[in-house]
């Protein structure tokens, strides 16, 4: 029988991975790797923190709806006839069938399988041919509710109903987002959810390294923002959320041909704001890419220590896509997007691949990579608070592997 790596021993180690950049080093390789150690983060993170699912734009109207999974959880977010949005269970409580899929508008959730059916805010409302089953109430039964909150116009949810509010402990972040107006930004719809065979810490890694961008993505599309121009402020004790600012060679910069904002500039930035791109993340679901004239987001859905899935969509000013030309000009912005992508896709799969290795090792960080020391801090304190509490009703778990 495999031997546990979850051991007094491994969390101690985590310490020199949450030190000065300088001094610190990655994490150890099964954190990205091992099945077990991504059970312990199911309870550690995603059992806990604030989940990204969508955008409230997602859901405009009374009665629509999408859904979205989280560590193999599917859930329904909807918004209901009294204009609340409320997350749900997609799963019925009859035979566990989905009640839902994709995204729509409906006046009640049908289940397909024997047509049980649920009001939008998750109340059963139908159960068809159960008047001779002892005991049964449809008053009884519901699609459980998940707790929500929205930040900047996107929807969180969080499995822990006692969770505490998730924009407190983003107001830095909020601050420098602030002329951005998130929350009125105009973006589509975004494709479904694509699949990837490594750890989603991975790629949230790579969505906030900018030692890697004059690398990797050296040439025309990428060098107009250099990595030595990278600055990473201090976040206050207990941010649920980090930043990496990048300074660009010139004013609205933007990762298309030209090199420039060809979409209409976010109307309220700052000189300063209109001269750098701005990177915001809010682990363990979304990231943000900004420029002057665009927002690229990224939602992470974790679904084992080698797969994950990841939504991308983008935000544009107020009005933006009423202009001529919105989408001939959007395409060179994600066209560019994409070939940049591409070459980060490519490395996340061979890092997987070299984290697996027996010759992997615990590297060393460039001040450069600031921002992975930062969500470092931030998962690091999490698996030490939720390893003591195991080991406090566990004392067992203290002693070390042999």
């Amino acid at each position: 029988m495999p031997r546990t790596i979850l051991t007094q021993d491994f969390f101690d180690g985590l310490e020199s991975s949450v030190i000065d950049v300088s001094k610190a080093e990655t994490l150890p390789p099964a954190c990205y790797t091992s099945e077990e150690f991504f059970e312990f983060e199911k309870e550690a993170l995603f059992n806990r923190e604030w989940l990204c699912v969508g955008r409230v734009d997602w859901v405009k109207e009374s009665g629509d709806f999408f859904t979205a999974t989280h560590i193999g959880e599917p859930l329904i977010i909807t918004r209901t006839r009294t204009g609340e949005i409320k997350a749900l269970s997609a799963v019925c409580q009859h035979r566990a069938m989905l009640v839902a899929e994709g995204r729509g508008n409906t006046k009640a959730f049908v289940c397909p399988y024997h047509h049980w059916t649920y009001a939008l805010d998750g109340r059963l409302m139908a159960a068809p041919a159960m008047g001779e089953t002892c005991g049964f109430s449809r008053d009884d039964i519901r699609l459980p509710e998940i707790k929500t909150e929205v930040w900047e116009g996107f929807v969180f949810v969080n499995f822990d109903a006692d969770a505490a509010p998730l924009a407190p402990r983003l107001t830095t972040v909020s601050e420098a987002l602030a002329n951005y107006d998130l929350a009125n930004a105009e973006g589509a719809v975004p494709d479904a959810p694509m699949s990837f065979p490594w750890n989603w810490k991975v790629m949230m890694e790579n969505n906030n390294d900018g030692y890697h961008a004059n690398k990797l993505h050296k040439g025309p599309l990428h060098d107009f923002i250099p990595s030595e121009l990278a600055t990473f402020p201090d976040m206050p004790e207990g941010s649920a959320g980090y930043l990496r600012f990048n300074g660009t060679l010139h004013k609205d910069a933007a990762f298309n041909i030209l090199q420039k904002a060809v979409l209409p500039v976010f109307p309220k930035l700052t000189d300063a704001e209109r001269n750098r791109a701005l990177f915001a993340n809010i682990p363990p679901t979304l990231s943000l890419v900004v420029t002057a004239d665009m927002v690229i987001y990224l939602i992470l859905h974790a679904e084992s220590a080698n797969m994950h899935s990841m939504t991308i969509g983008w935000l544009v000013a107020p009005g933006a896509m009423s202009e001529p030309l919105f989408q001939e000009r959007l395409n060179m912005n994600m066209q560019s997007a994409m070939e940049i992508t591409e070459q980060d896709l490519h490395v996340d799969r061979l890092v997987q691949v070299g984290l697996k290795s027996r010759f992997a090792v615990r590297g060393r960080y460039s001040w450069q990579e600031r921002a992975q020391s930062d969500l470092n801090q931030w998962l690091v304190s999490r698996y030490r608070k939720c390893w003591d509490e195991m080991s406090a009703t566990s004392p067992r778990l203290k002693i070390p592997a042999e």
